[in-house]
């Protein structure tokens, strides 16, 4: 190994990527433990690290070059040692200056003052935190204020954090990509405005309240309208999650979905309020649409809904239909509650998507509306790969036999169908029509009658679901 030329071990030492293999290799000789320490770009530690901020050192000097470290502390109890504090980013500050990326997880310990030591880390392009509860806005603010390369930041359960300053300066610098907040029960939907031109250079958006602090906060925002005085522009938006918002007209996240040209991947989950004239909206203005899954919520969910009704209908299909030609993954679901009974998507709205779009990926959850005649139709969907279906309740074995004849479908999903049986799976057995099948809590499906149906069969049966 010694005669060995250095580019040579070092392309060696890049072939090998988990970490215990190459922990072992640095035992080898000591050159191979110098370059391992110098190329080692990528750090994780957590409940094992003990004593936290001596251990941590004394690897920051072992791997000087760290890029990406993330610290976890997921199922941390007092009795695993001490976890790391304020000093341990002190130290990944005095002694990382690569440091692009940095996770924490459950990192009780840290609070604003330790964020201000991240400040001096000239090159850190990403933070995500998740439950971080001693952390506030103050420590958000110094951080971003220091980092002026910072493109993605994901808050998760991240209860002091507000949106004051932090927002409006990010902004104002306009280097925010990907923005995640999710369960902060102190930054509300309209809070977003105080990105303002800030918005026009997001890439990913992605906002999830707290399902159980939803409704009352939802009212406390509905004092004035800021959104109707910004002129919102959202150009490089490839991607929006939504989890949980109230959708209001004319303000509010329901405003971004008519300003994205660029937007090619779209989650609505249990979204209230959304409507007709938002997805045509959508429509209207992302051509380059590729991906859409819609969550819908009952409408005995919550009492919010007297006052704002769910208002979609096959309309919102078929602008789809019209106005998204590169849409090729489409998941429609409703929330376990009983199916709302107001007007709502039918099986022609989802037939008008698949003959206009070239939809590959089809799933389908609760949608006691989808049929066998909806499947015979799928007979004619010719870019149709993977469909989905879970608890489809009224397709049964005559709609299942029509698969052999779908004309590109390799992969097949069922799941709590309770009205297919082992008889619906016989013409494709043996027939290697399918690459995959996966059958999950199918009550008439035996483990038996999946056998050689696909080239790759994955079988459970867990009947809990049902009581």
């Amino acid at each position: 190994m010694e005669d060995l030329p250095e580019v040579l071990v070092f392309d060696i030492l890049k072939r090998i990527s988990n970490s215990a293999d190459r922990n072992s290799v640095s035992l080898v000789c000591k050159r191979l433990y110098a370059i391992e320490g110098e190329q080692r770009d990528f750090l994780r530690v957590g409940c094992g690290l003990h004593p936290a901020t001596e251990a941590l050192t004394s690897l920051c000097i072992r791997f000087p070059n760290l890029k990406k470290v993330e610290i976890v502390y997921s199922g941390w109890m007092s009795n695993l040692g001490k976890q790391l504090d304020n000093q341990g980013l002190l130290v990944l500050s005095s002694h990382c200056p690569c440091l692009a990326e940095l996770t924490m997880s459950f990192c009780s310990f840290i609070n604003d003052t330790g964020l201000g030591y991240l400040a001096s880390c000239g090159k850190l392009r990403s933070l995500k935190l998740n439950f971080a509860p001693a952390i506030s806005s103050n420590g958000i603010l110094s951080l971003v204020v220091g980092c002026k390369n910072l493109s993605t930041l994901h808050l998760i359960r991240c209860m002091r954090v507000s949106s004051v300053e932090w927002l409006e300066y990010l902004g104002k610098v306009g280097t925010l990509e990907d923005l995640s907040i999710k369960n902060c029960r102190a930054i509300g939907e309209d809070d977003l405005i105080k990105l303002g031109p800030g918005l026009r250079k997001l890439k990913r958006l992605e906002f999830e309240v707290d399902a159980y602090y939803r409704y009352p906060k939802a009212y406390d925002h509905f004092v004035g309208d800021r959104w109707k005085r910004h002129q919102i522009c959202c150009e490089e938006m490839k991607e929006i999650s939504l989890i949980n918002c109230i959708m209001t007209p004319s303000r509010g996240l329901s405003c971004l979905l008519g300003k994205c040209q660029a937007l090619e991947k779209l989650l609505l989950d249990m979204c209230i309020g959304l409507k007709d004239s938002d997805m045509i909206a959508l429509s209207q203005q992302s051509s380059n649409l590729r991906s859409i899954s819609l969550r819908l919520p009952s409408q005995f969910l919550a009492p919010v809904l007297v006052n704002t009704p769910l208002r979609l209908t096959n309309e919102s299909l078929k602008a789809l239909a019209r106005g998204c030609p590169m849409l090729e993954v489409v998941e429609l679901s409703f929330s376990d509650v009983e199916f709302p009974s107001f007007s709502c998507f039918s099986q022609d709205g989802i037939l008008v998507l698949i003959q206009s779009c070239p939809i590959r990926v089809l799933t389908l959850n609760s949608t006691c509306f989808f049929n066998n005649s909806g499947m015979e139709a799928l007979c004619s969907a010719q870019f149709l790969q993977t469909l989905e279906l879970v608890k489809c309740q009224e397709v049964s074995d005559e709609g299942i036999l029509l698969v052999i004849h779908f004309p590109c479908l390799t992969n097949l999903k069922l799941r709590r169908c309770l009205g297919v049986t082992d008889n619906g799976l016989k013409p494709l057995v043996g027939s290697q029509k399918l690459e995959s099948l996966t059958v999950e809590d199918c009550t008439l499906i035996s483990e038996e009658g999946v056998q050689g149906a696909a080239r790759s069969v994955s079988y459970r049966q867990d009947l809990s679901w049902l009581y």
